[in-house]
């Protein structure tokens, strides 16, 4: 029996987190492709994006309602996972927008449920904070490869390979699900009785959880611009590239750097700072017309917030133990992501990229007023807790 203690286990979810999570790291790749390859306009492509993303967590949602009484995901993730890989291989064999949508929409649907057996295995683990952090790091090199090697591949060989791409790595998904997908460990009580029974953990977890979908509106509208705005500014595609490249590489760091600062950093303050920065840099991207700052805001932007998530994860974790609220991380997190492509698409076709600063501005103020309703657990207080 797998278990989320064992290497087998934990590196199979760290490749169920890279193949589930590859509609978020290929997001600006596949909104360009819409717009270029498919001649889609900005909220054309924004919106099939969207709607792959509402698809994902209306499935997440069903799925955490039912999480608790799961011994293991394995059955769901496998299917899941094969049937995205189909819904991928078929959109690369179509061209209409009718289709498009539709198969969207159910690629979502396939994906959400992945991700929510898997979040809800990982937040009923030892320790979340560490093992959320851990695949986070496999995410980060899987996406610097995936940058760094996918965008030309395309320019030589046509918009539909990535959808095939997409695809072959959703079976790779099912294939390792089969094999090593962990059981479901006992869920136990980790906070103290006094905050259990005061009506304050519930509060603070659905604060928490709109503070997350705020910032994932942030990172999703960003992102899915991310490669326009260069493109759009002229930088070319070896320097918007570069980016990519450069933002992929950085990302292997903020998740290994939120597991060292565990029990030195309060979760509180952490969610705080980067929702603050993270507003800060994507107002950087879309408001300069030069390369410097573009590269230096749109290299370190993602990275906010996957340090952030690390924290949001492991301390609402703590907050509610039975697993079911962060079974619904896809839920919570493209809730907001859902939100992003198309507000992105939208402002930029009747306004201008500049809008999507101001739009970040004011989410990331949405987001800091939940942060501050969060508890002050001092992490090394917990210590024992987390071990």
């Amino acid at each position: 029996m797998t278990t989320t203690n064992s290497l087998r286990g934990r590196t199979a979810l760290a490749v169920v987190q890279c193949a589930g999570m590859v509609d978020l790291v290929a997001m600006p790749i596949w909104v360009g492709l819409l717009v270029e390859f498919y001649k889609f306009d900005p909220q054309q492509a924004g919106l099939l994006v969207t709607l792959f993303l509402i698809g994902a967590v209306l499935s997440s949602i069903a799925v955490a309602r039912l999480f608790h009484r799961f011994t293991s995901g394995r059955g769901v993730a496998v299917v899941g996972f094969a049937l995205a890989g189909g819904i991928f291989l078929a959109l690369s064999q179509t061209a209409g927008f009718g289709a498009m949508v539709a198969l969207h929409v159910m690629g979502g649907l396939a994906i959400g449920a992945v991700l929510s057996v898997k979040d809800g295995t990982i937040a009923r683990s030892a320790n979340p904070h560490r093992l959320f952090a851990i695949c986070g790091a496999a995410l980060g090199a899987f996406a610097l490869v995936f940058l760094g090697a996918v965008p030309p591949i395309l320019a030589k060989m046509g918009g539909p390979l990535l959808f095939q791409i997409l695809g072959t790595i959703m079976f790779v998904g099912a294939l390792t699900a089969l094999v090593a997908f962990p059981v479901v460990d006992a869920a136990e009580p980790v906070l103290p009785q006094s905050i259990q029974t005061s009506g304050a953990a519930n509060f603070a977890v659905w604060a928490g959880i709109l503070g997350l979908c705020c910032m994932s509106v942030v990172q999703s509208m960003a992102f899915s611009f991310l490669e326009r705005a260069g493109a759009d500014r002229g930088f070319g595609v070896e320097k918007v590239t570069a980016v990519l490249v450069a933002l992929g590489f950085i990302n292997l760091f903020p998740t290994v750097l939120a597991a060292l600062l565990e029990k030195r950093l309060n979760p509180k303050t952490a969610l705080i700072g980067g929702a603050a920065l993270q507003a800060l840099l994507v107002l950087t991207i879309f408001g300069t017309t030069t390369y410097v700052p573009y590269s230096i805001a749109g290299s370190l932007f993602v990275a906010v917030m996957l340090f952030t998530h690390v924290f949001g994860f492991g301390l609402l974790a703590r907050l509610e133990t039975t697993g079911r609220v962060l079974a619904a991380t896809p839920a919570i997190m493209m809730s907001g992501g859902a939100i992003g492509p198309v507000l992105g698409g939208t402002l930029v076709k009747f306004s201008s990229y500049q809008a999507l600063g101001v739009a970040a501005v004011v989410m990331g103020a949405l987001a800091l007023v939940c942060f501050t309703q969060l508890p002050s657990l001092e992490s090394r207080r917990n210590k024992a807790v987390m071990l």
